[in-house]
C-alpha cells in the first residue's frame, strides 16, 4: 500500500481570510491520518501566527515562512533566518523606493505604520489571499507591533506593500540576485500592490523534499493544495498539484488540477481518505441545503 504525504497551504486553501477550520475540515484531516496518510501544513505564515485553532486540528508537521522553517512533530528539520545585516539592507532598499515593510521574526510581526494605513484602504483582488489575510488581521485586532519595537535579531521573511509597480521593479533589480520576489494579484486601479521576498534556495518545495527524506518517501507520493504564487515551488515539486478555484491564474496553469474555491465562509474545504481515493472535497453551503461537489484525486490507499 502507498502512503501519501498531503501538503496544505492555509490562507485561501485550508481557511478563508483568517477563519478557523470547520469541523468537517478537521474531521477530514484526522480521517486521512487515521487511514495512514501524512498531512502537513505548508504555509507562508510564520510560526508565531499559526493559531491553535489551526494547529489543534492535528498535523504531522509544518512548513512555515514559505519554507524557512520545517518541523515534523517536535523535531525541527530546518530553520533559516535572515541575519539582521541582510534585513537592514533590504529595508533600506525598500524604504528608499517608498515601499512599506512587514518583518516576520520568531518574536512576532513588525510593520511600518504606513503599511497598516495602506492596507486599511486597499481593494483586494479575490485571488489575493495574502492581502485579504493581512486586512483581516487588522480587523480582528491581531497583535502586530510597530517597527520601532522590532528586536533586530534577524527574521524569516519580509513582506511589502507599494503604491507603484515601478518601485517594486527597482527593488527587485537591486535585490533579485538574492531573493525571489513574489508579487500577488491586485485589482485594476489598486493603489496597494503587495508581495514578499523569499531567499533563493529556500521555498516550500524544498521543505517538502526534507520531509519526504525524513520519512523515506518519494516526491511522487506527495499531493499539494495551494492558491497563491508563494505556492509555486510546492506545486512544481508535488507528485500531484491542485490549485484552488480562487487561486491566481498563473498558479492554476501550473497545477495538475483545479478544484472549487474556498471563500466567504461558505466554502468549507475538506481532505479525506475513502477506499482507494484521497479526496479534496469542497462543501458549498447554500440556503436550505448543502450541495456537495467533489474533486477526486485517484491515489492508491495506504
Amino acid at each position: 500500500m502507498n502512503r501519501k504525504l498531503i501538503f496544505l497551504d492555509i490562507d485561501g486553501t485550508l481557511v478563508y481570510a483568517m477563519g478557523a477550520p470547520s469541523a468537517r475540515t478537521a474531521g477530514a484531516v484526522q480521517r486521512a491520518r487515521k487511514n495512514g496518510h501524512k498531512v502537513f501544513l505548508c504555509t507562508g505564515r510564520n510560526m508565531a501566527i499559526i493559531g491553535d485553532e489551526i494547529k489543534n486540528v492535528g498535523f504531522d508537521g509544518i512548513i512555515a515562512s514559505a519554507g524557512a522553517h520545517v518541523e515534523v512533530g517536535t523535531k525541527v528539520l530546518f530553520d533559516h533566518m535572515l541575519p539582521e545585516e541582510t534585513i537592514q539592507k533590504c529595508l533600506s532598499v525598500f524604504h528608499a523606493n517608498g515601499i512599506y515593510c512587514r518583518i516576520e521574526s520568531p518574536e512576532g510581526i513588525y510593520t511600518d505604520p504606513q503599511m497598516e494605513e495602506l492596507l486599511r484602504t486597499a481593494k483586494a483582488d479575490d485571488a489575493n489571499s495574502e492581502l485579504i489575510r493581512m486586512q483581516k488581521e487588522i480587523e480582528a485586532g491581531i497583535y502586530i507591533q510597530p517597527y520601532d519595537r522590532y528586536p533586530r535579531r534577524g527574521a524569516y521573511k519580509i513582506c511589502f506593500t507599494s503604491t507603484t509597480s515601478e518601485a517594486i521593479r527597482e527593488a527587485q533589480r537591486l535585490l533579485g540576485d538574492r531573493f525571489h520576489f513574489v508579487v500577488h494579484p491586485y485589482a485594476d486601479g489598486s493603489v496597494c500592490l503587495n508581495g514578499e521576498i523569499i531567499p533563493r534556495g529556500v521555498d516550500k518545495g524544498k521543505g517538502m523534499a526534507m520531509i519526504c527524506s525524513y520519512f523515506g518517501a518519494k516526491m511522487a507520493d506527495t499531493v499539494a493544495f495551494g492558491d497563491s504564487m508563494n505556492d509555486c515551488e510546492m506545486m512544481q515539486a508535488a507528485g500531484q498539484s491542485i490549485a484552488m478555484g480562487n487561486a491566481c491564474g498563473e498558479l492554476k496553469r501550473l497545477a495538475d488540477r483545479v478544484c472549487e474555491s474556498v471563500g466567504g465562509g461558505r466554502h468549507l474545504p475538506r481532505i479525506s481518505a475513502h477506499g482507494n481515493h484521497v479526496m479534496k472535497e469542497t462543501f458549498l453551503m447554500e440556503p436550505g441545503r448543502t450541495a456537495i461537489r467533489r474533486l477526486v484525486c485517484r491515489l492508491p490507499p495506504h
